[in-house]
């Protein structure tokens, strides 16, 4: 992994990541709802997946604007290191290594989009250019407050 930072924001590369969780599929006002809700449906069932990387973490996966319907909606899942033995009401995400844009969030869950506003304007500052059509994460460190989460937002660059 290589990292740059500036201004609080960085650029990392990641190799590839390999996801288990749930997929939520929803009406776009009711995301921010469905999402705490499979998060901890998660985090209860977690003992029902094999090889977790690390059980504190949890990641979102999202693609921008997605081409099909496989990639609509919204994953919430946790890291492992090779799949085995899924529980057939979860899903399998394998997101290519990537390049992202990173900048961390402490704070509402429904102000998440203003962190994502500055990020963005961040990307455009420094030349960079969104993938919107790849695999976007959200890499949760504390989730189970909406009043205080902490989040890493990694946005896909080129």
């Amino acid at each position: 992994m290589s990292e740059t930072t500036l201004q609080n924001k960085s650029i990392k590369e990641l190799e590839e990541i390999k996801l288990v969780g749930f997929r939520v599929l929803c009406p776009g006002d009711q995301y921010l709802i469905e999402i705490a809700k499979a998060s901890l449906q998660l985090s209860e069932r977690m003992n029902e997946i094999k090889h977790v990387v690390n059980p504190l973490l949890q990641f979102g996966a999202f693609v921008v604007e997605n081409g099909t319907d496989d990639e609509d909606g919204y994953r919430v899942c946790v890291e492992v290191k090779e799949y085995e033995d899924i529980p057939s009401d979860m899903v399998t995400l394998s997101v290519p290594p990537q390049r992202y844009a990173v900048s961390r969030y402490k704070g509402v869950n429904y102000k998440i989009m203003d962190a994502y506003n500055d990020l963005h304007l961040w990307i455009e500052e420094n030349k960079y250019r969104r993938l919107k059509d790849k695999w976007h994460l959200e890499k949760y460190y504390s989730w189970k407050d909406t009043e205080n989460v902490d989040v890493e937002l990694l946005d896909t660059v080129e």
